[in-house]
């Protein structure tokens, strides 16, 4: 790997982890494009799930320090709601720790396939042209529907399932107000990210570093930070005016693609 191709993939990184079109479906679609392992290692793997992760943080650097400061006394649930969405976002995660777990070699097998991945594309963008079915109400994420969203990120597990995709269309299926929705989605992404990145960095403890290539991987890191954060944004924006179903029109091109060409 080059500083350029670890800067696209970086780039690539950046803009499908939180824009709906799966992430993971276009690495997959780009190794058979680009000829080369899209992950590249371990070591890439980690830095570029760490930049994700604190893109995430950056952008929602007051929520994340009201979260993490509701974690000790003498916060109780009624006097900071805080600690609730704490608890909401938990509940939410266990769906997918248990899938990952059960599932694990099936989901590998399943990114080996560019046209399974295509199909998942294809299935991706159905389920956000109905988010526009969909009318807005301002319902809260209570437990029940966080669980629900939750579900919803753990079939994101599979290569062209969007996990921000399935989670925001999650939340507006259950009319709960768009911007909400996408925040509830970006705020459950972090122990997503951290518990891969905990995962990834003991398997990577286990092989050794990769330090050949470390500046190309730097390069990519750097790009998916600038990238994924710009994504969060953009997508924050999109959300609010109505126009997430657009999306759905993008995967099911890609999918298409993928299944047919590819």
């Amino acid at each position: 790997m080059d500083s350029l191709t670890g800067g696209l993939l970086g780039i690539l990184q950046g803009l499908t982890e939180f824009l709906p079109v799966s992430s993971s479906g276009h690495l997959v679609i780009a190794e058979r494009i680009l000829g080369v392992k899209a992950s590249a290692g371990l070591t890439f793997e980690v830095l570029l799930h760490l930049a994700t992760l604190f893109a995430v943080l950056i952008y929602f650097r007051k929520k994340t320090l009201a979260l993490l400061l509701s974690l000790f006394p003498p916060y109780t649930i009624d006097k900071n709601p805080s600690l609730g969405l704490v608890g909401i976002i938990i509940l939410a995660t266990i769906p997918a720790g248990i899938a990952g777990l059960l599932f694990e070699n099936k989901v590998e097998q399943a990114f080996g396939s560019v046209r399974a991945t295509g199909f998942f594309l294809l299935f991706t963008g159905l389920i956000l042209l109905l988010t526009q079915l969909s009318k807005s109400a301002n319902k809260d994420i209570s437990p029940v529907r966080g669980l629900l969203i939750g579900l919803a990120q753990a079939v994101a597990l599979l290569p062209g399932v969007s996990r921000s995709g399935m989670t925001i269309s999650a939340g507006l299926f259950q009319k709960i107000e768009p911007a909400q929705a996408a925040e509830f989605s970006f705020l459950l992404s972090i122990p997503a990210v951290a518990g891969a990145v905990v995962l990834k960095s003991k398997k990577l403890l286990a092989v050794g570093l990769d330090t050949q290539a470390m500046d190309h991987y730097l390069v990519g890191a750097l790009a998916a930070l600038v990238v994924g954060y710009i994504s969060i944004a953009l997508l924050m924006k999109i959300v609010k005016r109505g126009k997430f179903f657009y999306f759905g029109v993008y995967c099911l091109l890609m999918g298409f693609l993928a299944a047919i060409f590819l």
